[in-house]
């Protein structure tokens, strides 16, 4: 029978993203094979991880193309992104721990294309006054990011409602958390 790497990898996905220690017994489970079949296609964790990685940074530019991030307001743009994202998030917010996959020579070259995609939209946002000047887009994708995974893990956990994960992501990005007077 053959194995659909493409489910072994979605199924990964889905424990690792709840449960980051899960051991390649528990991903084999999950994804209904044998602990054997799984190592015939990803020798060890650090293999599936960096296959993992290849299906974040795939699934990352599509939600990048989908949201047309040079149309329209970087402030729509930027909604857009997020909410096409949104089903792939947890994985990301799993990879966003995986320090292995962001240190030394062996960084995958996809992290910065990604990143110099989303810091252009803050820098266009910056140019036409939507934007704060005071931070930079580096931060801003940095700050994305990190609210990105931290409402995947809360969607997950169920302290956060999936159809407001768009909203409170953007929302707090862009508005911050001071409270502004009424005029």
């Amino acid at each position: 029978m053959a194995v659909d790497r493409n489910h072994v990898l979605r199924s990964a996905a889905a424990l690792l993203t709840r449960k980051s220690t899960a051991t390649m017994d528990e991903v084999a489970r999950a994804a209904g094979i044998s602990r054997a079949t799984l190592h015939r296609h990803f020798a060890g964790r650090d293999t599936l991880v960096r296959a993992l990685e290849a299906l974040g940074i795939e699934e990352c530019e599509a939600a990048l193309d989908a949201a047309r991030l040079d149309t329209g307001p970087a402030r729509e743009a930027l909604r857009r992104f997020v909410t096409e994202i949104e089903s792939a998030a947890g994985l990301l917010a799993f990879l966003y721990t995986e320090n292995q996959l962001f240190e030394g020579e062996a960084q995958n070259e996809g992290w910065s294309r990604i990143d110099a995609r989303i810091a252009a939209l803050f820098r266009r946002g910056q140019t036409s006054g939507e934007f704060r000047i005071d931070l930079t887009p580096a931060w801003l994708t940095e700050a994305l990011y990190g609210l990105m995974a931290s409402g995947a893990w809360a969607v997950a956990e169920g302290r956060l409602a999936p159809k407001d994960f768009t909203y409170m992501i953007v929302e707090l990005l862009l508005g911050g958390a001071l409270r502004r007077e009424e005029p």
